[in-house]
């Protein structure tokens, strides 16, 4: 049995209260958290490890809802453009030549960015998706992989086949840390008879359907000339809002789509800096939540965001929205936390094992070391962990009761050799 306690300054829960508990102890046996509470209340423990620090914060690991891992192998290699020229005319030609395992060491370094930013739990899609799957298992981190399907691609029928088979075979692999989900990557990027195909199967198991929706204006129009509506009424008619549905992006909705997405099982990914890099608009997020509609964080592939710095996103979350409203209390800080972590959880169908600190739970927790100049003085914990804490702050990092990173340092991962291979692959590909 592995017994971790956590002796921290703060620990934030995100559970329904948003409790914050100074002065707290988390008591970690296996993989599950057995107490989780003031310092005073906790009975006693014998523990393995103690982790302790004056100025440590606990909280949930971050949950990344929205990315394409590998293409951690293309960063910086397509700036400064639109989506469709950048898509058409610089990622599908390079990502042609990628072979598996290019896939597996771009998701080795993924994992590893993540990791040392305090992000536990990711939804991914990217091709080779059987390689990204081996770089997650070998990597400890929780993950849902996507049966990624693009209907243009050459065999598209078998390919098809191939991913669905995909999703119902990995379910709760790797001691129930992989979730894979029903992944085709837009309306516009598959037929119809191919998406009718794909909708019977998320029916049928009830897992969760994740694609993107209503990205840019062109990719609008695009849906409508096809298919002959816009794409959340065309997600409608088609039967793939009936039960667990993921949209990325949905920045360009309208009233009328909003009405449906309140009233099906519709969860939204905002991307803020993809959006704001491509150029994409700003996805209506105080609209969504008013309406309560779910909504968590995702920070797009490397590709369109250059970084997977969760904290970054979380602070652009609350600080875009009050620009674009000119509301101050747009999003607060705790609503873009909980947006990053229980609500990321609930957008991904995993509210009952991630997302929050509470006793049954699973162990999946990030510990920030505040003890750095731009986190003093300490006025409010949860505004600090929004508008100030970086990646580089986080000091450990625990997933499924394993401790990931320590002390700043991969326990698992050889982030030297991923890096050599990324650029072995990359003198390959460039």
């Amino acid at each position: 049995m592995n017994r971790i306690c956590i002796e921290a300054a703060f620990v934030v829960t995100c559970n329904e209260q948003l409790d914050v508990i100074p002065d707290a102890r988390i008591h970690i046996e296996n993989n599950h958290i057995t107490f989780v509470g003031a310092h005073e209340l906790a009975p006693p423990f014998a523990a393995d490890e103690t982790i302790r620090g004056k100025r440590l914060v606990a909280l949930p690991g971050l949950i990344n809802t929205h990315t394409h891992s590998a293409m951690t192998l293309l960063r910086g290699y397509a700036d400064d453009m639109a989506l469709e020229p950048w898509l058409h005319e610089k990622i599908w030609p390079f990502e042609q030549h990628l072979q598996p395992d290019d896939v597996y060491w771009g998701t080795q370094l993924a994992i590893a960015e993540m990791l040392r930013g305090g992000t536990t739990t990711f939804a991914d899609m990217y091709f080779f998706y059987e390689r990204g799957l081996d770089a997650i298992i070998e990597s400890g981190i929780r993950a849902c992989p996507g049966g990624v399907f693009l209907g243009f691609l050459p065999e598209a029928e078998k390919r098809l086949d191939k991913a669905i088979a995909f999703v119902k075979d990995h379910q709760g692999v790797a001691d129930g840390r992989v979730y894979p989900f029903f992944a085709p990557h837009s309306l516009y990027a598959c037929t119809p008879p191919q998406w009718e195909k794909l909708v019977q199967a998320h029916n049928d198991t009830k897992v969760l359907l994740h694609t993107h929706v209503s990205e840019t204006e062109a990719e609008v129009a695009q849906v409508k000339e096809q298919w002959g509506d816009s794409p959340v009424h065309v997600l409608q008619k088609i039967g793939a809002l009936e039960n667990p549905f993921l949209a990325a992006h949905c920045v360009q909705v309208t009233d009328g789509e909003m009405d449906i997405m309140e009233q099906t099982p519709f969860a939204v990914s905002h991307n803020p800096t993809s959006n704001m890099k491509l150029a994409s608009g700003c996805a209506p997020v105080p609209e969504f939540l008013r309406r309560g509609i779910m909504v968590g964080i995702g920070t797009d592939g490397v590709a369109s965001n250059n970084d997977l710095d969760m904290w970054e996103e979380m602070r652009l979350t609350a600080l875009v929205h009050k620009m674009q409203n000119r509301s101050p209390v747009a999003v607060p800080a705790e609503q873009a936390l909980l947006m990053a972590t229980r609500d990321g959880a609930k957008c991904l169908g995993l509210e009952k094992e991630t997302g929050s600190l509470e006793i049954g739970k699973k162990a999946d927790i990030t510990i920030v070391d505040f003890d750095a100049p731009h986190l003093y003085p300490l006025h409010n914990v949860v505004s600090h962990l929004v508008y100030a804490v970086r990646a580089e702050d986080v000091d450990t990092v625990i997933v499924d009761g394993k401790v990931l990173l320590r002390d700043k340092k991969f326990t698992v991962l050889d982030s030297a050799r991923i890096a050599a291979k990324v650029e072995e692959a990359v003198e390959r590909l460039v």
